[in-house]
């Protein structure tokens, strides 16, 4: 389905995004010593309200922009999904990573371009996942009526010359 990747970019994207605020929001919290061994849980449980947040903003946005470039409904649901899944799984990580760092005796500033290449690679991992789950369902596929499209039917030429 190559609609969806048409949306990689803004999908890794908003979780390489999404990931680094967190992150930075918790080296912060770590430096000026808001965030300590009393106040962790705290800001975790105010981090998860912000990816719920966060995340159905974000994944109406790509609804919205899914639905302006016509995208079909199969594709739009798994985009839509897949930024959902994306920006929650991102400020998790993004939020935890740095007090891991920290807690193994690792600089939590180098959390901030961990959680982008992680979300790069969870990205498309989600975003696969989520699309072939979506796409399964017998309402999005495709039939097909046997006819051949322009493109097939101008490889086919090209290829031997008619």
């Amino acid at each position: 389905h190559m609609v969806i990747v048409q949306f990689l970019t803004m999908l890794v994207g908003a979780g390489g995004n999404a990931g680094n605020q967190s992150a930075v929001g918790v080296i912060r919290g770590l430096a000026i010593g808001t965030i300590n061994g009393n106040t962790w849980k705290d800001y975790l449980r105010q981090e998860a309200k912000m990816a719920a947040g966060l995340s159905c903003l974000i994944g109406m946005t790509g609804f919205i922009r899914a639905a302006m470039f016509r995208t079909p409904w199969g594709e739009t649901i798994a985009i839509t999904t897949s930024v959902f899944i994306i920006v929650v799984t991102s400020v998790a990580i993004g939020s935890t990573l740095p007090l891991a760092m920290k807690k193994v005796g690792i600089d939590p500033a180098h959390s901030s371009t961990t959680i982008q290449v992680i979300m790069d690679i969870l990205g498309v991992l989600i975003t696969v996942m989520v699309s072939s789950f979506v796409m399964s369902f017998a309402m999005f596929q495709e039939e097909d009526d046997g006819s051949v499209d322009d493109a097939t039917y101008k490889m086919d030429t090209a290829d031997t010359g008619g």
